[in-house]
């Protein structure tokens, strides 16, 4: 209970054996502990250095065990003072990353212009997006003319199971030549279990990511997949992306119904934690703290689930979660 001050177990066992027997030598200390001299000398110097062992001011040769009042108040306030220190550490650390961080934007950027970020090269947009993705508040479109030679991310560490997990809106449209496969029909499997909508159809006409209804990133070069990307948040582009989006989305083919959920894994970690606390009454604020996510994260996914489940309170939220033994 002691280690944050620096006094493990047995230190203190020392230390509490030299308060309750201020007259014990090493040895005596050692058979009362049932532990060697040799280690309880070196627990000894320990405390020395703790300063819960010092020097007696009527006789320089003898030692005495602080008071744990002196003695472990002051081990308090100076970890406290080295926390302090340690803290401001961090932030001018945490300074110092966002200044890179912006310099490392401008690497990748190879010129912007008002609404306009083109980034050169498969990598600094693979990079820019993933930054991207992660600062999605709401959700993340996507159509995604990839074949089956494509590499493909495994299913265990995607990078768009966190975007779900997170409770963003994910709609995915991929080439009917790719779900064929069977690598390709696992992955949009793994997107749909996890509460994403997945579409396919048999031809694209380019890849277009969409982040907030905000932000579109599309391929420099529909032909050249590794010249790089280019990233438009003017009103007028997003809105013709919207279109070509919602164009091919309302003409692709649904490929899993809700029917298809796993119900052996029908949730994510947090939507299940959510349910679990909502069960118990918690509020959103109450959820939001205990999961140590944000008030507008909870209330999202309290929605995304009362989608799916159809429930309009919370009432049937948690009746229709109980049918189906998610809680």
């Amino acid at each position: 209970m002691l280690e944050p001050l620096g006094v493990d177990d047995a230190t203190f066992a020392v230390y509490h054996a030299l308060l309750s027997r201020p007259d014990s030598t090493p040895a005596q200390i050692a058979g009362l502990l049932n532990r060697p001299v040799a280690e309880i000398l070196d627990t000894m110097d320990q405390l020395r250095k703790l300063d819960l062992l010092v020097p007696t001011w009527t006789d320089p040769d003898a030692e005495h065990a602080v008071h744990p009042r002196v003695g472990l108040s002051g081990l308090a306030e100076r970890r406290r003072g080295e926390l302090t220190r340690m803290l401001n550490e961090l932030s001018q650390a945490e300074s110092s990353a966002d200044v890179i961080a912006e310099q490392y934007n401008e690497l990748l950027t190879s010129r912007s212009s008002g609404d306009i970020e083109v980034l050169k090269g498969r990598a600094n947009a693979s990079r820019r997006i993933e930054e991207l993705g992660l600062k999605a508040k709401h959700s993340f479109w996507g159509m995604v003319p990839a074949h089956i030679d494509d590499a493909l991310h495994p299913v265990e560490g995607s990078p768009d199971a966190p975007l779900l997990e997170r409770g963003l809106k994910m709609r995915t449209i991929y080439l009917q030549s790719m779900t064929v496969s069977k690598p390709g029909l696992d992955y949009a499997a793994m997107l749909h279990r996890l509460g994403g909508e997945v579409r396919a159809t048999p031809t694209l006409p380019m890849r277009l990511l969409i982040l907030d209804h905000e932000i579109a990133i599309m391929a420099m070069d529909p032909e050249n997949p590794t010249a790089g990307a280019v990233i438009h948040r003017s009103p007028s582009v997003l809105a013709l992306a919207l279109a070509l989006f919602d164009s091919y989305w309302a003409r692709a083919t649904e490929l899993f119904s809700p029917e298809d959920r796993d119900d052996n894994n029908p949730l994510t970690p947090h939507e299940a934690e959510v349910l679990r606390l909502l069960a118990g009454g918690a509020k959103d604020e109450q959820v939001a703290r205990l999961l140590g996510i944000s008030l507008r994260t909870a209330r999202r996914i309290t929605a995304n689930l009362s989608d799916r489940l159809d429930a309009t309170s919370r009432f049937e939220l948690g009746v229709a979660a109980a049918k189906r033994g998610w809680v």
